[in-house]
């Protein structure tokens, strides 16, 4: 399916719009962060599967879609160091080992990008030898929250803008992304909330939600330390 530039932009951007509005939704500076996984949180549906090195990961069921939520305070990252190396499409590879390739495909603006994502033989269940093509929006709220609303693009506009891979699956990837949000006068600290929403089709074996869990600790530790090393 071929698509004009200004329409693959209003699609986007009316998508992105919704997807923001569900990442700050799913962020919450003001709850502190659980540090008991034994707890449901009754008011917005998120269960704290795990606690670990500081970061809390929740799970939130909805019909057939898993939505996993990572969040954690960062005390010596400011926000900008965070979403800079968050946002490294060339360096994401050093903080998901999982991923073979990450291209930009087209920039629609300078926050609004399309990007494919692609996965090899060794990725987790879901990703294995998958690739996505997603938008990726960039945007600063009033009070200074950074948002990265991320999601794939309907599979025939993704066929039109990019042919799929040899030996490769083409993935789902719902509403996702990052919210970076500033913790007062701290300059150097940030709260972060990772969303991954995912439509398996069905059942999600408990190993996988095990193994997830795994790697998005995996996935934060990298990023802190990276993040870490970048130049305020």
């Amino acid at each position: 399916m071929s698509i004009s530039e200004d329409s693959l932009k209003r699609y986007v951007h009316f998508a992105s719009e919704r997807c923001i509005q569900e990442l700050l939704s799913a962020s919450d500076s003001n709850r502190p962060i659980c540090c008991n996984s034994d707890t449901s949180d009754h008011v917005d549906g998120w269960k704290v599967l795990t606690f670990e090195n500081g970061v809390e990961i929740s799970k939130r069921t909805s019909a057939s879609f898993h939505i996993f939520r990572s969040r954690w305070l960062l005390k010596s990252v400011s926000p900008q160091q965070f979403i800079t190396v968050a946002n490294a499409i060339d360096a994401a590879k050093q903080w998901d080992s999982d991923l073979v390739e990450a291209k930009y495909i087209k920039d629609l603006e300078d926050n609004l990008s399309i990007i494919r994502l692609r996965f090899g033989d060794g990725s987790k269940p879901l990703f294995k030898n998958r690739e996505f093509i997603v938008y990726e929006r960039r945007e600063t709220m009033a009070d200074g929250t950074l948002v990265v609303a991320v999601a794939s693009l309907p599979k025939e506009i993704a066929a039109g803008l990019h042919p799929k891979g040899n030996n490769t699956i083409r993935g789902l990837l719902l509403q996702s992304g990052w919210v970076v949000e500033e913790l007062g006068d701290d300059e150097n600290s940030c709260m972060v909330t990772y969303v991954v929403q995912l439509d398996p089709a069905g059942w999600l074996p408990k190993f996988f939600v095990n193994r997830l869990n795994t790697k998005l600790v995996m996935i934060i530790d990298n990023l802190e330390k990276l993040a870490q090393t970048c130049p305020i």
